[in-house]
């Protein structure tokens, strides 16, 4: 962080101010991991609240300082942001991953401090802290908050940052790890992070359905002819039969990937209420999903890890996808 940056950011907490935390919609460890860190952070010399867009997998809400956080209703929300001097968005850089906070963000007169690792920020902030090289927002909220006073890290904060890193390196293996990921995972154990816990409670987490909701989707996987791509999918259907709730399929998508010369691996879940087919991209090797994802599913993210929406029923997205991932491979991998 440059001397100016640091100045403008010191100078506008010099004071008391009412701060509200903001992740992306449906957020996941790494987006409230960044915004419980910094609720501990501040929350003795200000007012902070955490607001959400929608509900989060009850998996998270071993966080220290979860049952602080706001599940977003208008009237509440309302007088929060009226009243607000700081506005924080983590874990995302356009204001349509707010969803129904986009614009209450928009209207407001409070400066906007944003804090992503996503390529190409969206300008709506006052401060841009945007990193796309890092591991995970919560690397950058270390940082953050080692720069502006060390002293106030402890265990909440210290377990906080490594629940979103683990989570967001894949317990250190994907390919934004880097040396000083893996020392800021280090440090962190020094103020007293139980690693084993946080492993339990991320990924030892299995209700019976669940289990047999990623049988039914791994059965589901098929591979497209003479590609290196596997996709699958959980139906509406599905999701009944095993009483989905919201993080069931967290990482099942993943599961592609371990298949020996697999480079891409896609999920589409069928989301009937919303009126849409939500996908997940995953890759490895030279393979980038977040432009294929952008280009043809109102998508993005990271190279290898990336998200993308669909309004064609299932059956027609996955129609669509086998036709435009043909043609992105011959166009740029042929």
């Amino acid at each position: 962080m440059d001397k100016k940056l640091l100045d403008n950011i010191n100078k506008l907490f010099s004071i008391r101010r009412k701060i509200i935390l903001i992740p992306h919609s449906s957020p996941d460890a790494d987006a409230l991991g960044s915004c419980l860190a910094l609720y501990h952070f501040f929350k003795d010399q200000n007012d902070v609240s955490i607001i959400s867009p929608n509900d989060y997998t009850e998996i998270l809400n071993f966080l220290p300082g979860s049952e602080n956080i706001i599940i977003h209703e208008s009237k509440l929300s309302e007088e929060l942001f009226k009243n607000a001097d700081i506005i924080f968005t983590l874990d995302f850089n356009s204001l349509s991953r707010a969803r129904n906070l986009s614009s209450f963000i928009t209207n407001s007169s409070a400066s906007i401090i944003m804090i992503d690792h996503h390529e190409n920020p969206d300008k709506y902030a006052n401060i841009t802290i945007s990193n796309p090289k890092m591991s995970s927002t919560c690397e950058m909220v270390y940082n953050f908050i080692i720069t502006l006073d060390k002293s106030k890290m402890n265990y909440e904060i210290a377990t906080c940052i490594y629940t979103g890193i683990v989570a967001d390196t894949g317990s250190f293996r994907f390919p934004s790890t880097t040396s000083k990921t893996l020392k800021v995972g280090s440090e962190l154990i020094n103020y007293g992070v139980n690693v084993t816990e946080i492993f339990e409670k991320l990924h030892n987490n299995f209700q019976f359905k669940r289990l047999k909701l990623l049988g039914s989707t791994i059965n589901n996987f098929k591979k497209i002819d003479r590609l290196p791509i596997l996709y699958t999918s959980i139906s509406d259907e599905d999701q009944r039969l095993n009483d989905f709730k919201k993080g069931d399929s967290e990482g099942f998508v993943n599961f592609g990937l371990t298949v020996i010369g697999i480079l891409c691996s896609v999920l589409f879940i069928e989301k009937k209420d919303e009126g849409v087919i939500k996908i997940s991209f995953r890759s490895k090797g030279d393979f980038k999903v977040n432009i294929f994802a952008s280009k043809y599913f109102n998508g993005g993210g990271h190279e290898h890890a990336s998200g993308g929406i669909s309004k064609l029923s299932l059956i027609e997205t996955e129609k669509k996808f086998i036709t435009d991932i043909r043609q992105y491979i011959k166009e740029n991998y042929e």
